[in-house]
């Protein structure tokens, strides 16, 4: 786990110092090394620029590190992340006759894409980030892994006579500090994406002139930035559910990835929720393992969250060496502004994780397993429940002008929905009226579902022309894809595609990497993996899914040998007391930015709507939840932290 850099242009002082500051802005990802590399310049002096940042996970020794340049082929690559069957490459390529000097993953890459170019990066199984050189072509090839769990950000050059034409980074914030793109733009997307989302959809980001590299991608550049090829080298594949892949053969699948995803040179703990994913990635870690596993589980004075006490059954009934953390009001406002500096892009979600990676990190410990992506495997939210049924109502009153539907489903709204003398309300019955508008399209629905606010109180919310910057909350390119993969699927599996992508894609797994690599922590994901993925696809739905819900199938193959009594209890997501700690120990500080307009319009959001909808939120108005409030709060701040305004 590492960071990552990158400049094509003039080989001259301005990029060198350029490329020293991405390195600088980046050393939380890696304190145990750092390491620049420059190509030969071609005849106009151009070439490229990379530097890398180590935290050593693998082959600890010199010959780990990075930039790394292949004794055979002179290809270098600086790599970001894991490649779990580096086992498997390795003897692949010893079968050719190669031979290498580390014992690392890296290694092992880099020969296989100098050996077989592009056609390699399909064979990688892992989490990665990476750009390789190649010095007789003078290319160089850029890649994203497939399931989006390391960032990759790109700038290009809209300026013929600069001095460069393509950075790339781990994080947006060391693209920022390159100083190479001038003063930095706020796009209009990133701000009607945070409002509706609660976090910038890619592929745009919340810097103009900066993207987000697509999950499962590779970009080819020549030697002057010109893109030569891009392409998916990992595309979801279309859905046909093979008889041949059932339990057994998923719990091989499972155990197997678990096992790939423990291999570490250094000590590995376990984030423990106690909810069914986590407590199946620790139950299966334990077993893997030769040793006590140990878990971490983060507890709360509020007993209403506080899933300590059952985070500590858990961890007795699985045999680890159990730690718990208790994060006090205190503490979370002490520590709060370090932990708001820690987000690489503005969002409402990730603290809880920067908090859990801070104290994993103190005890000695630079690997941490997650639960993260059962839900989005398996079925575990509500909206597999509930879009499919709106979505069959949709179909089976389509007899009836939709007018006549709009209208029935407002004066349903205002009979069950609570009204507020500050603004209308923002809950789920509220939203009705615009769910029956869009019919039975299945990602409206789906985005509509997960809006923190109403459209029309976004458009309120946003400067004037903001609003028709997205449809349906998503940038284009990103509603084209999902159309595009969702279409030939039922409503089940739709819905695993949209929430693997957008929830897990999009919020989860870049909240997670920021804020874990704060704390110079590796969060490894095994539930997130293109292998596991394709064959937990491959099963029928009634297996899959049913009962909705439950995560049954993940539960028998994960749980096994634990009472199933510790898990028989309603869901509860892993969330901080916020509503509580805003309203006290935050409420100052937000009260200060959220009623001064000087801070908000620079971030294209309209002050007195702003204002209005913070005195709402204090006023405890109907679904005015503290995800409204503190997205928009923190998204001012990262804007007015960064300096990037409208």
């Amino acid at each position: 786990m590492c960071g990552i850099a990158g400049i094509i242009g003039r080989l001259d002082e301005p990029n060198r110092a350029a490329l020293a500051r991405m390195n600088d802005a980046m050393v939380h990802r890696g304190p145990d090394a750092s390491g620049t590399w420059i190509s030969t310049p071609d005849s106009r002096g151009w070439g490229a620029l990379l530097t890398h940042r180590r935290l050593s996970i693998l082959d600890l020794s010199p010959a780990g590190a990075q930039p790394m340049v292949d004794p055979v082929t002179g290809h270098v690559v600086v790599f970001n992340g894991e490649i779990y069957n580096f086992g498997d490459l390795r003897q692949r390529l010893a079968a050719e006759g190669e031979k290498f000097n580390s014992s690392g993953d890296t290694a092992v890459m880099l020969r296989a894409l100098g050996l077989h170019g592009p056609a390699a990066v399909s064979w990688l199984r892992g989490m990665f980030a990476f750009a390789c050189w190649d010095p007789k072509l003078r290319r160089l090839l850029l890649a994203r892994d497939p399931l989006g769990i390391k960032p990759l950000y790109i700038a290009r050059s809209s300026d013929p006579e600069a001095g460069w034409s393509v950075a790339f980074a781990s994080e947006l914030r060391a693209l920022l500090a390159s100083r190479l793109m001038g003063r930095p733009r706020l796009d209009p997307q990133a701000v009607a994406s945070s409002v509706w989302n609660g976090f910038v959809v890619g592929p745009g980001t919340a810097v103009k002139g900066v993207d987000l590299v697509w999950p499962g991608r590779l970009i080819e550049l020549d030697g002057a930035g010109k893109e030569l090829r891009q392409e998916d080298f990992w595309p979801i594949p279309a859905r046909a559910p093979d008889p041949s892949m059932d339990e057994d053969g998923l719990a091989a699948v499972l155990e197997e990835g678990l096992r790939l995803h423990l291999a570490s040179d250094v000590p590995l703990a376990v984030f423990l929720s106690g909810g069914v994913d986590s407590s199946a990635m620790a139950n299966l870690a334990q077993r893997a393992a030769k040793s006590p596993i140990h878990t971490f589980t983060l507890a709360f004075e509020e007993q209403e969250l506080n899933e300590g006490p059952i985070a500590r059954r858990i961890a007795a009934a699985i045999g680890t060496e159990h730690h718990e953390v208790v994060l006090t009001e205190g503490r979370f406002v002490e520590n709060l502004e370090a932990a708001l500096d820690s987000l690489d892009q503005p969002t409402f979600d990730g603290l809880n994780a920067y908090y859990m990676s801070r104290a994993i990190r103190a005890a000695g410990f630079t690997v941490a397993l997650s639960g993260t992506g059962g839900d989005e495997l398996f079925g575990g939210y509500t909206s597999y429940r509930d879009l499919p049924v709106l979505q069959r109502w949709s179909r089976r009153a389509a007899w009836v002008p939709r007018g006549l539907q709009v209208a029935a489903a407002r004066l349903a709204s205002r009979l069950l929905c609570r009204s507020s003398e500050t603004m209308p309300p923002q809950t789920r019955w509220a939203k009705l009226p615009d769910m029956v508008c869009r019919g039975d399209d299945l990602l409206a629905l789906y985005q509509l579902a997960y809006a923190l606010f109403l459209p029309g109180f976004q458009r309120e919310l946003l400067a004037p022309g903001f609003a028709e910057a997205l449809a349906d909350g998503l940038p284009a390119a990103m509603r084209q894809r999902l159309s595009a993969e969702t279409r030939a699927r039922t409503p089940l599996s739709a819905i695993s595609v949209m929430e693997q992508r957008l929830f897990l894609g999009e919020r989860l797994l870049r909240d997670n990497d920021v804020a874990s690599m704060a704390s110079s922590l590796e969060q490894r994901v095994p539930l997130v993996d293109q292998v596991l993925f394709e064959s937990v696809d491959r099963l029928p739905d009634h297996a899959r899914y049913r009962p909705l819900g439950r995560k049954a199938m993940l539960r028998r193959i994960g749980l096994r040998g634990l009472d199933p009594a510790l898990f028989d209890r309603p869901k509860s997501g892993f969330v901080l007391p916020f509503d509580r700690w805003i309203r006290r120990g935050l409420k100052d500080a937000m009260d200060q930015t959220l009623r001064d307009p000087e801070a908000i319009a620079p971030a294209g959001l309209d002050p007195a709507a702003v204002e209005r909808l913070w005195r709402a939120f204090l006023d405890g108005a109907p679904g005015m939840y503290w995800s409204r409030v503190w997205s928009v709060y923190v998204f001012v701040r990262w804007c007015h932290r960064n300096r990037v305004f409208r």
